[in-house]
């Protein structure tokens, strides 16, 4: 199964969603490559910080920020169990190679009025890649959600007008994905029994059931 997040906003916790749910794939015995699909290369910093700290290789990771992501990807599929794709922001045309490469697309958003609005975009971009793949799959991730906040609660029923489904699983805003992102390590290695670890768990049994 290939994998990709995107959004053509910055700042929504693609890359920490990315790296953390090829890290839990990993850990759960499956291969995993992590294409970085984004020219800032977030991703592959993470994994060079990882490899600098001496942590073990979880996973291979390859940057391939180009229009060619579409026929790249499935060629790297065939050699592991799940790929997933870090989506570039803003980059129209690189969004259409990794949504025509993709079999499931999430769409990390916060829950601001601003977000679900330029959501919109991106959803218009799925919609045109299911007139050429229909198979193709998407989901909105509630993202960064600041606990306990009005506007955390009425996310949902922000995303509810749009016309593709949220994952059940959410993502909050916690201390220990800033510390991740500067340790190379996962929220599970960091804090295994932390609230932040078992999120992500979640998160990737909702991914794979919806991949069955």
């Amino acid at each position: 199964m290939i994998v990709a997040l995107l959004n053509q906003k910055g700042g929504v916790g693609k890359t920490t969603l990315a790296t953390h749910l090829a890290g839990e794939l990993a850990t759960q015995g499956r291969s995993v490559i992590l294409i970085d699909a984004d020219p800032q290369g977030s991703s592959l910093d993470w994994t060079q910080q990882r490899q600098q700290q001496g942590w073990p290789r979880l996973f291979g990771a390859v940057g391939l920020a180009r229009e060619t992501l579409h026929q790249e990807a499935p060629q790297l599929a065939r050699s592991v169990d799940h790929v997933v794709i870090d989506g570039p922001p803003r980059i129209a045309a690189l969004a259409r190679s990794a949504l025509l490469a993709a079999d499931l697309v999430l769409i990390p958003v916060q829950p601001s009025a601003y977000d679900v609005w330029a959501s919109a975009e991106m959803v218009a971009l799925i919609r045109e890649a299911q007139m050429f793949r229909p198979t193709l799959r998407a989901a909105f991730v509630v993202s960064r959600r600041v606990v306990r906040t009005i506007i955390g609660r009425e996310a949902r029923r922000a995303l509810a007008d749009q016309s593709l489904p949220v994952l059940l699983s959410e993502i909050r805003q916690r201390i220990v994905f800033a510390d991740s992102v500067a340790a190379g390590r996962l929220a599970r290695e960091l804090a295994p029994d932390s609230a932040a670890a078992h999120e992500i768990a979640a998160l990737t049994d909702e991914v794979l059931r919806l991949g069955a």
